[in-house]
C-alpha cells in the first residue's frame, strides 16, 4: 500500500464512513480517529473542524494539508497489541496464583489466618505443587493440622471447622472467652462446648481481643438462645468481648475460685448436677490438660488442686454434690495422696486416673473406662488431637474437636520433632487393619494443633502412618 493512500485515507469521505479492509478499521474498541488528532490541530491555526465528526455527521470542507497527520495512524495496531500483550502476561500471573493457592479464596469466609496453611517446613516427601497446597503440613490421609502460631489463632480455627456459619443451624447460640494468659479458666469452661449450650473457648484480652479472634465472632455471630438464658458469650475475667448480644460475666481469680464459678454456671446452664467430677492439678497444667477434651465431651466441671491442699472453693463445690464420683488426673506428685483423702473426708467417692508424665497421663485418661466415665479408647476407629505439653491454653482451643466430629481425646507430645515412644506405642495398640475390604474397616483420623514450631511435619508424618489403616490378612 502506498504512502500516498494511507488505509485510514477513506475515513472523511461524503458517505457514511466504511470499515475499509486490513487491521486498521476497528472502532468497537480503539478511541476515533478525532481523540488522537485534536491535540495536533491547533499549531496548523485551523478553525477546528474535527476530521470524521464525534457524532459521524459530514464534516465541513476538509483543507488537505491535514493529509500528514493521518500518517501518524499507519501502525494503529501497535498500542492494541501492546494491550494485548499486557491482559495477557496478567492472565498468567493470575492463573498461576490460583493455581498456586488451590483455588480462589473466598471474600467473607471468617476464617482468615487461622485457617491459613502453614507453609510445608522440612523434607516433606512431596511435590512442589502439594507444597503448595500445604500438604503434607497441613494435611495428609489420616491428620489435619490447625496451624495457628498462638492459642487465639487455633481457637478461632478449630471453632470454625466445628461451627463453619455458613447459614443460622452452622452457628454456636454462644462462645466462652478467656484470657490469654488464663490457661486454668480456658480448660474448665471446655465443659461449656458440651450439649447443650456448645460455647466454644476462643482466647480475648482485657484491652482488645485478638485479631483471629475477632474475625471469628464476625463469622460465628452468636446470638444467644434458651440453652445459654439468652448470652451471647460468657467472658471469663474482664476479656474484651465483641459481640453484639448479651455477656455473662465471671469473676477472674486463682484456678480454683474461678473453675468452682464456671462449675456453677454449667450447673444453672445445664439444669442438673453433674454426673462425675474432674480435679486436675493447678500447679502442673501439663497434667491438667487432658482434662478439657473430656470435658467437652462429656460437660463435667473441671476443678483445681494445689499438690498438698484441697482450696477452700473446689472443697466448697464438692460439698454440694457429695454423692457425685470424683476422678483426680494426674500422678501423686501434681495431686498428692493428701488432697484425696480432703475429698473422701467430704464424702465423694475418689479414684486417680494418672501416667508418671504428660505423656503418659493423657494416654492413661484416653484408655480409662469407669462406667460412665473414661474415652475407654483401646481400639480402632477413633479420632485423636495431639497437641504440645508445653502449651496448656491449646488444651482449651482444641477442646470443640473432641465434642464434635471424630470425637477423640486429647493426647500430648512434648517434642516438636519426635513423636514419643510410649505415643508411638499407644497408636500402634490402636492401628486400625482390615482383611479383604478396606472400605468396610473402622478409621482413625488425627488433629495436630499449632504450627511447625509445636509439632513439625516429620512428627505428623509418622502420627499419619500410625493412623494408616494397614491390611492383616485375607485370602491365601
Amino acid at each position: 500500500m502506498s504512502r500516498a493512500r494511507p488505509i485510514n485515507a477513506d475515513v472523511p469521505v461524503e458517505e457514511p464512513p466504511q470499515a475499509p479492509d486490513g487491521p486498521a478499521a476497528e472502532p468497537e474498541s480503539e478511541p476515533p480517529p478525532q481523540a488522537q488528532a485534536r491535540p495536533e490541530a491547533k499549531p496548523e491555526g485551523e478553525s477546528g473542524a474535527k476530521p470524521g465528526g464525534e457524532s459521524g455527521a459530514k464534516p465541513a470542507a476538509k483543507p488537505p494539508p491535514r493529509k500528514p497527520k493521518r500518517r501518524r495512524r499507519r501502525v494503529p495496531w501497535a498500542p492494541k497489541l501492546i494491550a494485548a500483550l499486557i491482559l495477557i502476561a496478567i492472565g498468567f500471573i493470575v492463573l498461576a496464583l490460583v493455581g498456586g493457592s488451590g483455588g480462589p479464596k473466598e471474600k467473607d469466609s471468617g476464617t482468615a489466618a487461622p485457617a491459613t496453611a502453614p507453609a510445608g517446613g522440612g523434607d516433606s516427601g512431596g511435590s512442589e505443587g502439594a507444597e503448595a497446597l500445604g500438604f503434607p503440613a497441613f494435611a495428609t490421609g489420616n491428620t489435619t493440622r490447625v496451624g495457628g502460631a498462638d492459642p487465639a489463632a487455633n481457637a478461632a480455627a478449630v471453632a470454625l471447622a466445628v461451627f463453619p456459619s455458613r447459614g443460622a443451624e452452622q452457628r454456636p447460640a454462644a462462645v466462652t472467652l478467656v484470657d490469654e494468659g488464663d490457661w486454668a479458666g480456658g480448660v474448665a469452661a471446655a465443659a461449656l462446648m458440651s450439649a447443650p449450650v456448645r460455647a466454644p473457648v476462643l482466647v480475648s484480652a482485657a484491652g482488645e481481643a485478638p485479631a483471629a479472634t475477632a474475625e471469628a465472632l464476625d463469622a460465628l455471630a452468636p446470638a444467644g438462645a434458651k440453652a445459654t438464658r439468652g448470652a451471647a458469650a460468657f467472658a471469663v475475667g474482664p476479656v474484651d468481648a465483641p459481640v453484639s448480644g448479651k455477656v455473662t460475666r465471671l469473676r477472674a481469680g486463682a484456678p480454683a475460685a474461678e473453675a468452682a464459678r464456671i462449675a456453677r454456671l454449667r450447673d444453672r446452664l445445664f439444669g442438673s448436677g453433674p454426673a462425675h467430677i474432674v480435679l486436675a492439678a493447678a500447679g502442673q497444667p501439663e497434667f491438667a490438660m487432658p482434662a478439657a477434651a473430656w470435658a467437652a465431651r462429656s460437660g463435667d466441671p473441671v476443678l483445681f488442686a494445689e499438690a498438698e491442699r484441697l482450696p477452700r472453693a473446689s472443697a466448697a463445690y464438692l460439698k454440694r454434690h457429695r454423692s457425685t464420683p470424683v476422678y483426680v488426673l494426674g500422678p501423686s506428685s501434681a495431686v498428692s495422696s493428701t488432697v484425696v483423702r480432703e475429698i473422701s473426708a467430704i464424702g465423694n467417692e475418689v479414684k486417680r486416673v494418672s501416667g508418671e508424665d504428660p505423656v503418659a497421663n493423657a494416654i492413661a485418661l484416653a484408655r480409662y473406662r469407669d462406667g460412665s466415665f473414661g474415652w475407654n479408647i483401646n481400639d480402632p476407629g477413633h479420632g485423636f488431637v495431639l497437641a504440645r505439653g508445653e502449651q496448656p491454653l491449646g488444651a482449651a482451643a482444641a477442646a470443640p474437636l473432641s465434642a464434635s466430629g471424630t470425637w477423640g481425646p486429647l493426647l500430648l507430645t512434648d517434642d516438636a520433632a519426635t513423636l514419643p515412644a510410649e505415643l508411638r506405642s499407644y497408636f500402634l495398640d490402636v492401628k486400625p487393619g482390615y482383611t479383604d475390604n478396606p472400605t468396610r474397616a473402622f478409621y482413625n483420623h488425627v488433629w495436630v494443633i499449632g504450627d511447625e514450631e509445636a509439632i513439625d511435619v516429620n512428627q505428623q508424618a509418622e502420627a499419619n502412618e500410625l493412623a494408616e489403616l494397614a491390611e492383616i490378612g485375607g485370602e491365601g
